[in-house]
């Protein structure tokens, strides 16, 4: 059944789209975090290893939540890595996970590129697609990913 929100079915199939493809770069992002998480090596070994498991589990409870918005506009979400690799706007590569310098600048990197994905679909969902609920919930993702972007640009001053 289809939820009778005064949004048309186009804009809600767009509005999962969005969604979905969101839901793919989060899922890129969250495995890279805990790749990260695992190589991670060094003197500060424990301090980063736990750093990094934090942001996943961040990134994990936003995953289940995109997915979760997906259904509540009556549509389906993903759920395989090739759908999550076919649609993702992140680039998927070997990182050099040896050097935690680089981990660090990978993972803002892409933070960084999921604010600017948010950023442009906030105003899709909003002025577009009519769907003040989805632009307000992006809008929180936003934050989390700035926050986020904060504390691994902390972590490379």
């Amino acid at each position: 059944m289809k939820p009778n929100i005064e949004i048309s079915e186009i804009n809600l199939k767009a509005s999962a789209l969005l969604l979905n493809t969101l839901l793919a770069d989060e899922y890129l992002l969250y495995t890279k975090t805990r790749s990260a998480h695992w190589n991670v090596q060094g003197q500060n070994f424990i301090e980063m290893h736990n750093f990094f498991e934090t942001q996943y589990d961040s990134l994990e409870v936003i995953i289940d939540n995109v997915a979760e918005r997906v259904r509540a506009l009556g549509h389906f979400a993903l759920g395989s890595l090739k759908d999550f690799i076919d649609i993702t706007r992140l680039i998927e590569h070997n990182n050099d996970f040896t050097d935690n310098k680089n981990i660090l600048q990978t993972l803002l990197e892409d933070h960084e590129s999921i604010v600017r994905f948010l950023r442009k679909d906030i105003s899709l969902s909003d002025e577009k697609h009519r769907d003040l609920g989805t632009a307000s919930f992006m809008t929180g993702l936003l934050e989390q990913h700035e926050k986020m972007s904060w504390m691994l640009r902390s972590h490379l001053s």
